[in-house]
């Protein structure tokens, strides 16, 4: 699987993206050498996430998901709040080639209820302080056939979907112009609408607007005052994790960074 390549010589710059194409794995490979460094922080405990966990458990989570009969363009809904296994789960359902559901968390019941039926989500990961909102739906839609709870403990829970994959680094093989991930629009005109994202978008976004625009570098630390599942709330972060610069987190002593967004 090959990796994207970016040339700022040009303005704007030129971002080549290989037909065989992974964003997760050109995420992971990007910062192999440096599994010490800092991803992610949370901002709420402080917690940290190295990007040699962050490939670890991702290999891990995308063998879990293979193990449990999740074929490339399954599609599962994530209904997470912002803690450390939100940028677990997320791109690392793409290293399968399962094409992850970011959701709002604000809904009501009614409002995922037509999500799941809409896109035919297989699974859903939530947060354990939202499942009273998706307690009405257990049983009620027949293509949803597995729930994983971040943030619980027991066999359903995600950290144990983590801890029972393999470590064997497989990448799925998937194209740049291959379904990466969807969103929902806020149907503030109708019902929503689910859009697609390709393997290809979030790198461009990386390279055109965090590194061109922004100039992030890796020792910038980026604050997102978005949450994740909010558009805004990942192009904050995204740009950051290609750059090495550790998202989702306070300001620390040090360079104050130019593109923290809530200081």
């Amino acid at each position: 699987m090959h990796l994207s390549h970016a040339d700022h010589s040009t303005s704007p710059p030129r971002v080549e993206i290989p037909r065989d194409y992974n964003a997760a794995h050109d995420l992971l490979q990007r910062n192999a050498a440096r599994s010490q460094k800092v991803a992610f922080i949370d901002a709420t405990t402080g917690a940290q996430l190295t990007y040699g966990e962050l490939t670890e458990q991702a290999h891990r989570f995308a063998n879990a998901l293979r193990q449990r009969g999740m074929v490339p363009e399954t599609r599962v809904m994530l209904a997470m709040l912002d803690t450390l296994e939100w940028p677990v789960v997320f791109p690392c359902c793409m290293l399968a080639g399962v094409v992850p559901i970011a959701a709002n968390t604000l809904l009501t019941t009614g409002d995922f209820d037509y999500m799941l039926r809409d896109s035919r989500a297989q699974a859903l990961f939530v947060s354990k302080p939202l499942l009273p909102t998706f307690e009405p739906l257990v049983g009620k839609i027949s293509t949803l056939k597995r729930m994983f709870i971040a943030g619980g403990e027991g066999e359903h829970s995600v950290a144990a979907l983590v801890a029972s994959g393999k470590p064997d680094q497989q990448v799925e093989g998937t194209c740049s112009d291959d379904a990466c991930f969807w969103l929902y629009s806020s149907g503030s005109t109708g019902a929503p609408k689910g859009t697609v994202h390709l393997h290809s978008h979030l790198v461009q976004t990386a390279e055109l607007y965090g590194r061109a625009v922004l100039g992030i570098r890796e020792d910038d630390v980026v604050y997102s005052a978005a949450k994740l599942f909010f558009a805004y709330g990942r192009a904050t972060p995204s740009p950051s994790r290609w750059r090495s610069a550790p998202p989702r987190c306070c300001c620390r002593r040090g360079r104050r960074p130019p593109t923290c967004s809530a200081c």
